[in-house]
């Protein structure tokens, strides 16, 4: 059985404006290490470091992403039985940044008590986390947008972040199959969440493909981060 992560609480590691800009994309993700796990609100990381979250269906492929991205092989643990991970698991970048993963919705055999925790708990993070900058969201391409997909995105909906979606497993399809895939994706998208600020690509991390396309996503949400502060300043005393 594997051991779950010892909880602890560690203030992430604040690095310079230049060093964080000095990173390239594919770079900036990598020697990811562990941070901390929570499971309520009062057990999330303390400070002002910018998260990038992934959410994904419980077998969409969402640990496979984050590995393949961060080229750490194990970072996020895959189990075999889908919905076990029943936490949030941060990760931290050496530019003091966090990858954050969320629980896979939808195969989790959990108490109802539990399932609605969980519901509240991430439709909050989602929402009202001030840290959290953007979201990948993990979709399997061969069954992309489900419902639990929808209300992901209606409940970030409110907070006005931008969403980049992978579909992944897409070595699964033929290439044909692969752009209708992401056409009609593209389309529902836009005809569902017409404000939304969404960006499709399609991901295979089996075959690391769309893995630079998508660090560069990621590295471009971090450094309109950076440059935001910069014009912004530190922070006053007293804050």
């Amino acid at each position: 059985m594997r051991r779950q992560p010892h909880k602890r609480r560690i203030v992430p590691k604040q690095a310079s404006e230049t060093e964080r800009g000095s990173l390239e994309p594919a770079r900036l993700l990598h020697r990811a290490e562990f941070l901390t796990t929570a499971a309520d609100w009062r057990q999330l990381p303390p400070g002002r470091a910018p998260e990038i979250a992934f959410a994904g269906r419980s077998n969409a492929g969402k640990s496979s992403a984050i590995n393949a991205l961060t080229q750490r092989a194990g970072l996020a643990f895959a189990s075999k039985t889908p919905g076990r991970t029943r936490h949030i698991n941060f990760f931290r970048l050496r530019s003091g940044a966090l990858l954050v993963d969320l629980p896979g919705y939808g195969y989790a055999r959990v108490p109802e008590s539990m399932r609605r925790h969980w519901q509240h708990f991430l439709a909050r993070y989602l929402a009202e986390r001030a840290q959290l900058v953007g979201l990948v969201l993990i979709m399997d391409a061969r069954h992309p947008l489900t419902a639990l997909d929808r209300q992901t995105l209606e409940w970030l909906l409110p907070a006005g972040l931008p969403v980049h979606v992978l579909l992944a497993k897409s070595d699964k399809l033929g290439r044909s199959e692969q752009s209708r895939a992401l056409e009609e994706l593209r389309s529902a998208v836009a005809r569902e969440f017409p404000r939304a600020q969404i960006s499709l690509q399609l991901f295979s991390a089996t075959r690391n493909e769309g893995v630079a396309e998508a660090q560069a996503v990621i590295a471009a949400w971090l450094a309109a981060v950076d440059q935001r502060s910069q014009k912004e300043g530190p922070p006053c005393q007293g804050e």
